[in-house]
Formats: structure tokens, sequence, C-alpha cells
């Protein structure tokens, strides 16, 4: 399966009352297709997923993947700390229609990189769907380490990784080992907008942006110049984004993309449905504020 290009990490979002915004995501979804994104990341660390329920997880891959209808693909987030439960997870996301599964590395159980290879190797053997691990230590509290990615490599339905190690020697080593051994099929995304252009520019496919949020067609054009080797325009846009980028992750995400997709919601933008955040997550704070709108003025989209 071909998932190269930039992928929105897609938030979900939700009423005053906490509930789902169904209706909000649809839009949400609409806005991402019409900036010409390659896909959507529903139910991932931005979409919040830790704190929805088995039930509401489902249903908003079920309405992502109608709302798609096969016009961008839908990279479903249905990791778990839990295998069994990753397994039912990502069973429904492929009986819902998704293109392919994203998982982040057990959390909390501190896994072995034994532990967390069979975890990968079970959900692979059980669920006949593509599967792209997600590497994220800070998150985790476990790095996925090079030997056990390219390990994980080798089994048939893991088709990529994404990497937000932020170690750009144990991506390279990835990457490089790859090619030695002619598996140039297998793919590793960047995790992280930051890191977009350097990762691309050592062999990376792509990105899951938390930015593409709100600057789908200017992240996509990116990764689009990144891709076809065109680093100087690459550049200038990755300059032009840089504070922006930075900005989004001064605090806890998804709390900063949400303030700022309320903010450009309030000024008449559509696709900006963010809403609240479910607890134990908070709004940013006053400062934190006050620097997202004055780099949303910097960039010129309030």
């Amino acid at each position: 399966m071909n998932i190269t290009g930039c992928y929105t990490a897609i938030v979900t979002p939700f009423k005053k009352n906490l509930e789902v915004d169904y209706d909000g995501l649809r839009e949400n979804i609409r806005f991402q297709i019409d900036n010409g994104i390659n896909g959507v990341v529903p139910c991932g660390t931005t979409g919040e997923a830790a704190t929805l329920s088995i039930e509401e997880h489902e249903k908003v891959i079920d309405t992502v993947v109608d709302e798609t209808n096969g016009k961008i693909k839908v990279i479903a987030g249905t990791g778990s700390n839990n295998t069994i439960e990753a397994i039912e997870l990502t069973k429904h996301a492929k009986d819902a229609g998704a293109d392919a599964c994203l998982l982040i590395s057990p959390y909390y159980n501190k896994p072995t990189q034994e532990g967390i290879y069979q975890h990968y190797k079970k959900i692979a053997e059980t669920v006949d769907i593509p599967l792209i691990p997600y590497n994220i230590k800070s998150r985790t509290g476990v790095n996925i380490d090079a030997d056990t990615t390219l390990r994980l490599s080798q089994i048939k339905g893991i088709i990529g990784v994404k990497e937000a190690s932020g170690d750009l020697d144990q991506i390279s080593g990835i990457i490089n080992k790859l090619k030695l051994r002619n598996a140039q099929n297998f793919i590793l995304l960047s995790g992280d907008d930051a890191w977009t252009l350097p990762i691309i520019a050592l062999g990376g496919k792509g990105v899951i942006s938390v930015v593409s949020n709100i600057m789908p067609k200017e992240v996509k054009t990116l990764t689009d110049y990144c891709l076809s080797g065109n680093f100087e325009k690459a550049r200038e846009i990755h300059y032009g984004l840089l504070n922006l980028t930075k900005t989004m992750f001064i605090e806890t995400n998804p709390a900063p993309i949400k303030y700022a997709m309320n903010v450009l919601k309030e000024s008449g933008k559509s696709g900006m449905n963010a809403g609240n955040l479910r607890l134990p997550l908070v709004e940013v704070s006053d400062a934190s504020k006050g620097k997202i709108k004055d780099v949303l003025k910097e960039i010129k989209i309030i």
C-alpha cells in the first residue's frame, strides 16, 4: 500500500457538554479533503483517543471512513497498552473500511523490546490490515529501538513506522539498513511537524501532522516539495511555518492546536471545529493563548 505524503492527525471535536461533535468532525474532514490532504488519522494522540470510550472510538472511525468515502486514505488509530484491546479496535477499523491502522507502542506497562515485538506480531497475525507502529518515547516511556523496528519490518502486514523519537541517528540507521536490505517498501513517516523536512531528506516518506489541522494545504505542499527533491522550496515553507509549529507544542498536544482552531472558528474559518478538551487535559494558559494568537496573526490567518 502506498502510504506516502501528508496525513492529518485529526482532532476529535467535543461539544460544551463534552460529547463528541460528530457533525463538526465531518466538517473538519471535508475541509481536509478540499485542501488536498493525502489522508487523515482519527483516534490518535491529537484525537484524544485516551479519553474516548470504546464505543466513541469506534464511532469516530466509522464517521471518518463514511465522510471520506474513499476520497482520501484513513489511517485509524487503534493502539493500546492492552494487546487484546488493540486487536479488537484494529478489527473494527478493518471492518469499518479503514485503509490502515496506526498503533502507538504499549505505554505504562514498559515492555521490553521483545514484548514490543510480540505485541505487534500478534496484532499482525490476527488482523489482515496494513499496520504502522508509532514510536514516541516521550508519551510511552519506552523507545522502539532501531533493531526492533527492523525486526518488525519483516512481519507481513507491518508496512512502516511513525517516528517521533526525535533521534535522527536512529532514524538514519533504520532507513539506511532498510535500503541495504532492499526493503524500501517499509516506509518511515515523521511524527513531528518540525522534523518533516529532515526526515524526508534522509529517506522518509511523509508526515502525520498536527499543524495540518489548520494549514493542510501548506503542510501538504511542504511535504510534496520534499518528496520531489525540491528542498529549496521546501525550506521556504519549513521556515515560514516553523514558529507556528513550535507554538503548537507550547503545551501538551492537542491543547494548543484546539485553541488555535477555536480562535480561527471565531474569525469565521470553516473546518475548524475543536471545542473543549477532556480532563485531564485543560485549556492552554492565558500566556500561551497570547502567543498562539500572535503567531496566527504573524502568518496572517487571522
